[in-house]
């Protein structure tokens, strides 16, 4: 059996990895500002992550939701003092999808309703109701159409008033920083608009933080720069470090009934283990603050190379955009200079995505490699 072929893959086989270090099979060391997507939260192989599971191995690494988890209390309480969303309860799940598939499905519920908005160069995962909300039709099947969706301008306040008037919409579903559709934000006058005509119109307001979350903006949540408050919001990505793990935050008002959403591996031992490790880490370490200063130098420096025209994002969930296609510039870190980063949809957008507790030095060794490259 062969594997099936749906990823370009680099020449590049990753066997060890410490920090934003990354070795291969050959013993080269790269240095990842990537981390996975947003995933590498706290670093790999964080000393504190990896003795919390293996701590969690000793004693039980898994069971059903059938019985009392302790430790998916402990993560909750924990997760919602570290976010300031006490007001919230929490539903673990496996992936950013699967948070965004239990998102709208709640939605669903509490409306009675099944149309959704959403923005064009939005992604909300792979799967059913969540790829029908992503803004890209080459990977949207047959069945994952039949789903309504209506994709609107993000920042048109026109097209969203009108829309949202027909009164058939069960849920609105935003990225507060774009990832993969490259960077874009609405504006707080924007974000705040959508929130006062949700409430009007009685829409599901949800925060799509699968990437943005968890301190990368420079803030827990990229919707707390706008001074809004979601109904539910949708995680995963860094929550784990590594550790498949999504979650959704659902707000208090929302009623829960038995068997409304159900998993079978979301919130084990083992996802909570990972998961209270990178809370820990980012509280005792001061993550989300580094984040906010370190976006800011790395602005900074991108002031010093006239190649870069646009500097998007906020934080550690930052791209830099050329005035050129950059899949040339991406080969040239990986093979000449061993920098992992990112691509976007859009194609001149280079991302970057590093561990929380990067350093100013790693910032200007990012720098020095990509001049080097731009040679």
């Amino acid at each position: 059996m062969k594997l099936f072929d749906v990823y370009p893959l680099y020449d590049v086989t990753p066997v060890s990895a410490k920090g934003i270090e990354v070795w291969d099979d050959k013993g080269q060391k790269y240095w990842d500002f990537y981390g996975g997507h947003a995933v590498i939260s706290i670093g790999h192989t964080h000393p504190h992550y990896v003795k919390r599971i293996k701590d969690q191995l000793d004693k039980i690494a898994f069971y059903s939701n059938s019985i009392q988890n302790p430790i998916q209390e402990a993560l909750a309480e924990k997760l919602g003092q570290l976010s300031s969303c006490e007001e919230y309860d929490l539903f673990m799940c496996n992936s950013g999808a699967e948070a965004n598939e239990n998102a709208l499905k709640m939605a669903s519920f509490h409306t009675g309703k099944s149309k959704v908005i959403a923005f064009n160069n939005s992604f909300h995962g792979r799967t059913s109701a969540a790829v029908a909300a992503t803004d890209n039709p080459s990977i949207n099947a047959p069945i994952n159409k039949q789903q309504a969706v209506t994709f609107l301008p993000l920042n048109d306040f026109e097209a969203f008033e009108k829309a949202i008037a027909s009164d058939a919409y069960c849920a609105v579903i935003l990225e507060a920083i774009q990832g993969v559709g490259g960077l874009d934000e609405p504006t707080t006058e924007f974000y705040q608009f959508i929130a006062e005509k949700c409430k009007k119109h009685q829409v599901v307001l949800i925060a799509d933080e699968v990437q943005s979350g968890y301190g990368r903006s420079g803030k827990f949540f990229a919707f707390q720069h706008h001074g809004i408050q979601p109904d539910i919001i949708s995680i995963a990505k860094g929550m784990g470090n590594g550790f498949p793990v999504g979650g959704v935050l659902i707000h208090e008002t929302f009623k829960p009934s038995y068997g409304l959403l159900g998993t079978t591996f979301g919130g084990n031992h083992l996802a909570c283990a990972a998961s209270l490790a990178v809370l820990e880490v980012l509280e005792s370490e001061g993550l989300t603050k580094n984040a906010d200063e370190l976006g800011a130098y790395f602005r900074e420096k991108a002031q010093d190379i006239p190649e870069i025209k646009n500097v998007k994002g906020r934080g550690l969930m930052i791209g830099l955009e050329f005035d050129f296609e950059v899949a040339d510039l991406r080969k040239k870190l990986i093979y000449d200079q061993h920098i992992f980063t990112g691509s976007a949809k859009n194609k001149k957008l280079l991302r970057f995505l590093p561990a929380l507790n990067i350093t100013k030095e790693h910032v200007d060794l990012f720098f020095d490699a990509l001049q080097n490259a731009l040679k």
